[in-house]
């Protein structure tokens, strides 16, 4: 399947690694990580992926980094540029070397660098403007950098304090009609100027983070109620279990890169 220009869909992710259960976790407790229930979904998650028309590419170069399942950390990939991030936890900063390598068969490679720190999770796109969240892995010093290397491609960059939870997407999620789904109560969401919101479900405040390729949209099956919101509007919504991930803090958009080729 090809994206709307026409292209190959790519969608790279990275198989998780036996060591998960002692990732990075700032905003979640330590529960327990069944490691081979996080394999078959990882598994089904990458069976969505192709539903959605996607070739996947799937790593193993990162097995040794607790979290590097999370490959949307390491990068940002754009029609123009792939750019890679300058991690904020330094314990995944060894995680970009083996994504760039895959990234540079399809992208010129750009680079942030310390002391900018930026994550990917961090960064939502809605047209021609990213929205960057400034948290706990995000820095103002990393938005001026990825500022300044995504102007001359015509991309805006707006900040947008994050409060309540680890990066921008866990809250925020550009949806296909140009809307926002949000938690307003974990970020500041009079930033998001380009277009309406959408709250979560207020039972479901973890749902901010979906994955939308296309026209269709990639849900974490334990928030039922905000996938029935997305369907209303006529999206075609894949419900997926990822909850060993949720358990370290990550979410749909976190296990893969996807862009066209």
């Amino acid at each position: 399947m090809t994206d709307g220009a026409g292209r190959r869909l790519i969608a790279v992710t990275q198989l998780p690694s036996p060591r998960l259960q002692q990732g990075e976790r700032t905003f979640v407790g330590d529960e327990p990580i069944d490691a081979a229930l996080a394999l078959r979904q990882h598994e089904r998650y990458r069976d969505a992926l192709r539903r959605c028309g996607a070739e996947v590419v799937v790593l193993d170069a990162n097995l040794a980094c607790p979290d590097g399942v999370f490959v949307e950390d390491t990068a940002l990939v754009l029609d123009d540029v792939a750019v890679m991030m300058s991690m904020g936890a330094a314990s995944r900063r060894a995680e970009t070397a083996a994504i760039e390598a895959e990234l540079a068969r399809w992208r010129p490679i750009a680079r942030v660098r310390l002391p900018a720190t930026i994550d990917g999770g961090d960064i939502v796109r809605s047209g021609r403007t990213l929205y960057v969240g400034r948290s706990p892995r995000t820095n103002d010093a990393g938005i001026a950098a990825l500022r300044s290397i995504v102007a001359p491609f015509g991309y805006a960059v707006t900040a947008v304090p994050v409060t309540g939870c680890l990066h921008l997407k866990t809250a925020c999620s550009a949806l296909p009609d140009g809307r926002f789904l949000v938690n307003v109560d974990w970020i500041d969401a009079s930033a998001l100027r380009g277009g309406a919101l959408v709250p979560v479900p207020s039972d479901e405040p973890w749902a901010g983070d979906v994955l939308v390729i296309g026209d269709r949209i990639i849900v974490s099956d334990a928030f039922p109620h905000t996938a029935a919101l997305l369907g209303a509007a006529s999206a075609e919504v894949i419900p997926v279990s990822v909850s060993e991930f949720a358990k370290a803090e990550g979410g749909v958009t976190c296990l893969s890169l996807a862009f066209g080729a």
